[in-house]
């Protein structure tokens, strides 16, 4: 299910933008960018200062710049990416990875609300996150822009509208940012992980079929960022997975994922699995 590169040259990597840096995939993209770029500049986005503090002293090797946001606080987040252009000159590579995973019923009046945060998060934010970086890219002529759609994304699952249906927009939005940064040798990675052993999947019932760990995930992404893949899905066994889902029919697909075990929605995810004050998070 991976896709071509694109044809833009290469150059040096000195400027990381990385957007819920603080757990997950975002803090393993992180330690994998700065193993191979030492004296590298990270700007690291999340809500939470001691875990990023905690990344940053895990980093020497590299200049950290870290700021406390929130992804939907749109105001605050310009001003801070705004600022490092500013400061830094325009990023290398800017990953949008912030994003929440949790179960949503349709059913549940309460559950609105949450549906609605998950779509500011997962789709929003990664507009917001690209958006005040774009100009200087585009004068440049040069860099990548990542974003972490899922397979997920590829069918509708029960008790997963919001997150498939995010995963679902983020991989359209992606190609169709591609296309227009395509004339100014930008380049747009469209990442979509299977399950990854993270915070955001170990509250998931269910049978996780070719889990990956977290640090082998984010060499095989790292990899892909690098060479400018257009599409990749990780690990590549899911995207054989995610093929067959598509060409399924949708009597038989009804009849094989009807009574699948849902996603917990946010009041059944226990303690120890949350990611901060809504849910898991990349």
């Amino acid at each position: 299910m991976a896709a071509g590169r694109d044809s833009a040259a290469s150059s040096p990597v000195r400027r990381i933008v990385i957007t819920g840096a603080s757990s997950g995939l975002g803090r393993t993209l992180a330690t994998e960018l700065a193993l191979r770029f030492p004296g590298s500049t990270m700007l690291l986005l999340a809500r939470r200062a001691d875990r990023l503090a905690e990344l940053a002293a895990d980093l020497p090797q590299v200049q950290c710049v870290c700021e406390t946001v929130d992804i939907t606080d749109h105001e605050r987040l310009s001003g801070i990416c705004r600022r490092f252009v500013t400061e830094h000159g325009a990023p290398d590579i800017v990953i949008a990875n912030a994003g929440i995973s949790v179960g949503t019923l349709t059913d549940e009046p309460e559950d609105r609300a949450v549906f609605a945060r998950i779509l500011a998060v997962n789709v929003q934010g990664v507009f917001d996150s690209f958006a005040p970086f774009l100009d200087a890219m585009k004068a440049a002529r040069r860099g990548t822009l990542v974003g972490i759609a899922s397979v997920a994304g590829v069918r509708g699952l029960p008790g997963s509208g919001a997150y498939s249906a995010s995963k679902a927009a983020v991989a359209v939005y992606l190609e169709s940012l591609r296309l227009e940064m395509r004339p100014f040798g930008v380049s747009v990675v469209t990442i979509s992980p299977g399950f990854i052993d993270t915070d955001m999947t170990r509250i998931n019932p269910y049978h996780m079929p070719f889990l990956m760990p977290a640090p082998r995930f984010a060499q095989v992404a790292v990899d892909a960022i690098l060479a400018r893949r257009r599409r990749i899905v990780i690990p590549w066994q899911m995207g054989w997975v995610a093929r067959l889902l598509r060409i399924l029919p949708a009597w038989l697909y009804d009849r094989l994922f009807a009574n699948s075990l849902r996603k917990p929605r946010q009041g059944e995810i226990p303690p120890s699995g949350t990611g901060g004050a809504d849910s898991p998070r990349h």
